[in-house]
């Protein structure tokens, strides 16, 4: 039997004992587990809206670590781990009501703490001039990337070339990103939307031009916020190393950016400088050819979207100038959300991204896909996806707080993960939860080789839910028997051997790992015998019996 034969197995043996019996006992948590069907081995971060505490979670849903705060915080929005163990999150005070965005009243920090809470550091940004949100990104040098709130008032704006019928608030604030240097405690370098406005309204301001002659620019006028000062409304960012370039995802423009990190603060603030020689412009923008007037409705591709990242370590194999860019669709429709990934095509040789005829490339997605229960994925807001080492897709719908993997090559969700918190408090395994009682912003799988958890303690703590299913994941997880065959293994978890007894002899052994891949076979009939397994990476493997699924083990 070959290695997709097994899986084939496997996946047949389970959803016929498991799946019409498992999915109707938990409503929380984990809800569904394929980890002999090439659901990706790792621990979860997730940081769920209406409360102030960051889970890290095994893929059975158990705790194992946990990062508290004060009951007076809440996300604002992220939060990531670092190589060495470190959390480093971004939050807010509830208790501070927060009016139109331009209010300097409501805290907002970003912190870093330590594997055991400790807090290691703090950055708090409220001013007149702006305020911290939605996200951050770290850099490998160890500094800060954050989104914040550029403030400008009524005039300033219409100073600039904003139509003031597009201004029903006390103000107009664009974005800027700050990158903070926790080891200098200062900001280190700027970039400002509003260094790079473009309109067509009034000729006697410096920055008037044709929109659609100017792509690199932002068109001030270009108004899809409900006249909100909140006019980009950024929710994502994400940094490249290797080309020192910044992602930001900017929903109100159904639109990502990308801009050069190379330059100074003082080239980041005009059109030249840097690497690209572009300075602050825009090196590339997708998803809405209209925002720059170089298309229409039917070249839209992106709606309200969120979480935009470079998957850097799934390049195309023959083309290594190929980066792909997963994305959460919000809007697809008016009742569907999508997922996609699309290449953003970059010159080695220029050092920046082409346009065809003043439109930056490609013209679609390279996948798009929705959950086969549409309603269950459809998220107005928040929402991410993540590309995981093996291929799967990491799916987080927000409003829904429904975190899924989905295995694109088999077409097939393999693990499924309901957060089980109502309105901030924890609610107990068989609660029912609405859309939009359990807000997640985002989730991310951590590998469980990743360089945070070195040295750290990763025994399961207890499950997020009240009232756990304690035995849902060792019910996916075990020996099945499919013969009448009593087989006793031992030890388990074990570390160099493992010895199988039976009351009845057996023909062939082998060991698969979690992906269906095969590590070792014998054929020597036997009741008893031992199987080496030092050369083993720590894991979970499975036996397999005379071409059958028999049991899990752990080599520790």
């Amino acid at each position: 039997m070959d290695n997709t034969s097994i899986t084939v197995l496997l996946s047949f043996l389970f959803c016929a004992i498991f799946s019409i019996s498992l999915s109707a006992q938990n409503t929380v948590g984990l809800i569904s587990y394929e980890p002999w069907n090439n659901s990706y081995d790792g621990y979860n971060l997730i940081y769920p809206h209406n409360q102030p505490h960051v889970y890290l979670l095994d893929n059975c849903g158990q705790i194992i670590n946990s990062w508290e705060d004060e009951e007076d915080f809440k996300p604002g929005n992220t939060a990531y781990l670092t190589l060495d163990g470190n959390l480093i999150k971004a939050k807010r005070k509830s208790s501070e009501a927060f009016g139109f965005i331009y209010d300097t009243t409501g805290e907002a920090y970003v912190e870093c703490r330590d594997w055991d809470n400790n807090l290691l550091w703090q950055f708090s940004y409220v001013t007149s001039e702006g305020r911290l949100h939605h996200d951050i990104e770290l850099t490998p040098s160890g500094t800060v990337l954050m989104i914040s709130w550029d403030h400008h008032s009524i005039e300033q704006a219409i100073a600039m070339g904003r139509d003031p019928q597009f201004m029903e608030q006390e103000g107009f604030s664009p974005d800027k990103i700050m990158e903070y240097d926790p080891n200098l405690d200062s900001i280190i370098w700027e970039w400002k939307a509003w260094d790079h406005l473009v309109q067509d309204v009034d000729p006697s301001i410096d920055n008037y031009g044709e929109i659609a002659a100017n792509p690199r620019k932002i068109n001030i006028n270009y108004e899809n916020n409900f006249n909100r000062a909140d006019w980009m409304h950024l929710n994502s960012i994400d940094y490249h190393p290797e080309r020192d370039h910044i992602m930001i995802n900017v929903p109100t423009f159904n639109e990502i950016w990308i801009i050069d990190h190379s330059t100074t603060t003082e080239e980041a603030a005009t059109s030249t400088g840097g690497n690209s020689g572009y300075g602050g412009d825009l090196l590339w923008r997708w998803g809405n050819p209209a925002a720059y007037n170089k298309g229409t409705a039917g070249d839209q591709k992106l709606f309200f979207q969120h979480d935009a990242l470079w998957s850097l370590e799934h390049l195309d194999e023959n083309d290594s100038n190929q980066d792909l860019i997963s994305i959460f669709n919000n809007k697809r429709t008016s009742s569907q959300s999508s997922v996609g990934i699309v290449d953003a095509p970059y010159n080695n040789t220029s050092g920046n991204y082409p346009i065809e005829e003043g439109q930056f490339l490609p013209n679609d997605f390279n996948f798009e896909w929705t959950h086969p229960e549409a309603e269950l994925m459809y998220s107005t807001n928040m929402s991410s996806m993540q590309i995981l080492p093996n291929g799967n897709y990491l799916i987080c719908a927000g409003r829904q707080g429904y975190s899924f993997e989905y295995d694109a090559s088999k077409d097939r969700i393999v693990w499924e993960y309901v957060t089980p918190i109502r309105s901030g408090f924890i609610e107990s395994q068989g609660a029912t939860i609405n859309v939009g009682d359990n807000p997640t912003f985002r989730i991310r799988r951590y590998p469980t080789d990743y360089g945070g958890f070195v040295g750290k303690d990763l025994e399961p703590q207890s499950y997020l839910e009240l009232s756990p299913n304690e035995q849902f994941c060792e019910d996916i997880l075990p020996a099945q028997d499919i013969e009448i065959l009593s087989l006793d293994v031992f030890p388990n978890p074990a570390s160099d051997k493992l010895t199988l007894r039976s009351d009845k002899p057996f023909s062939m052994v082998k060991i698969i790992d979690i992906y269906g891949k095969e590590i070792t076979a014998s054929y020597t009939p036997r009741e008893f015998t031992e199987i080496d397994i030092s050369n083993l990476v720590k894991g979970i493997y499975f036996l397999i019996i005379n071409n059958k699924y028999h049991q899990k083990f752990v080599k520790e």
